[in-house]
């Protein structure tokens, strides 16, 4: 495959970036960090964590400095930011190019508006990084990395990109059936999205029993719209839809979550980017664009959402800072989650 380009070099761009580049593959970054563009070019970009540490020096630019045109890029940028970073691509997209997100949320859907459906691709990715600071990622743990055709089609430049993936992670999978696979992870993200409310990491939060009606209830609201949308939600690292299925029992929830605790209680990513935005970048979070969907494309089928309703509205409390982040706020969510 030819030279990719890679439009956003934070956590999950430099990650993908920085081991496709080692593995001598012709990278070039865009970021609108400028120190952090300054940094990746002169002294290269480090990654960092209990995987792997090195460096690699890999072209990087801010965006207004581009210039060229490419056949593929990757787009890592937060999923809020998706429809004008995907318009400042176009003129860097080769007419015969595509976009793949690797982004969480339904961003293929903006993607595809801007590009044409047929100059994108989809992405699942759920393997655990951290921007740090300039210059700097940490990979804290390996997760699933899944691509499809938006199309449902497996096509000779899905093998192509397929083969390339390999290259950062050996387990990375082609389907028919992304759309399964990007709502799974929005049941799951649900659940993140929650833990940020709070101050334990991922895997404590969730192991916490009186929390279990607050994680059934997400995941249930997630795959009923998913469900009547028509689409077979796919699962993952632990995760598993079924259990989430209406009128699936407590039980099959709670196995669920347990294995969501044992995939998650080994990463050295303790915290959801979620919490990271919230506590320690102080920004604002893809709340909007990534689980305010489901409650949104839910109405459409007449299907209320409560849960996910509230968790949108906390967390734009925490956003404006009328809420403070605390444990406490996970149990306001068992109303909904009962209602």
């Amino acid at each position: 495959m030819g030279p990719i380009l890679i439009w956003g070099a934070g956590a999950i761009g430099g990650t993908i970036g920085a081991y496709l580049a080692r593995a001598g593959h012709d990278i070039t970054f865009v970021d609108i960090v400028p120190e952090h563009v300054a940094a990746v070019r002169d002294q290269g970009l480090r990654i960092t964590g209990p995987i792997e540490n090195f460096s690699i020096k890999v072209p990087s630019f801010l965006p207004h400095e581009l210039q060229g045109t490419w056949k593929h890029v990757f787009l890592a940028v937060k999923a809020h930011h998706t429809h004008e970073a995907a318009r400042a691509i176009t003129p860097h997209l080769a007419q015969d190019g595509y976009i793949l997100s690797t982004q969480n949320g339904l961003c293929e859907k903006v993607i595809q508006r801007v590009v044409g459906r047929d100059r994108t691709i989809g992405a699942f990715v759920n393997f655990s990084a951290d921007w740090m600071e300039p210059g700097e990622v940490m990979f804290g743990g390996r997760g699933a990395v899944v691509l499809g055709e938006v199309t449902g089609r497996m096509t000779a430049r899905l093998e192509d990109l397929h083969r390339v993936m390999l290259d950062f992670e050996p387990g990375a999978i082609t389907t028919a059936e992304i759309w399964g696979y990007l709502w799974g992870k929005l049941g799951y993200g649900a659940m993140l999205f929650a833990q940020a409310l709070g101050d334990l990491g991922i895997a404590d939060c969730l192991a916490r029993p009186e929390l279990l009606p607050v994680w059934r209830a997400l995941g249930r609201e997630a795959v009923e719209v998913a469900l009547a949308e028509g689409v077979d939600p796919k699962g993952f690292n632990g995760f598993d839809p079924r259990a989430f299925m209406p009128n699936a029992p407590m039980a099959g929830a709670a196995a669920c979550v347990d294995a969501m605790v044992a995939f998650n209680r080994p990463n050295a990513k303790t915290h959801s980017g979620v919490w990271r935005d919230l506590a320690i970048r102080k920004r604002r979070t893809e709340i909007d664009v990534q689980i305010w969907p489901i409650a949104e494309i839910g109405a459409k089928h007449g299907l209320g959402c409560p849960t996910v309703r509230k968790l949108v509205d906390m967390i734009h409390e925490v956003e404006n800072g009328t809420r403070p982040m605390s444990d406490a706020n996970l149990l306001e969510l068992l109303g909904p989650a009962g209602a």
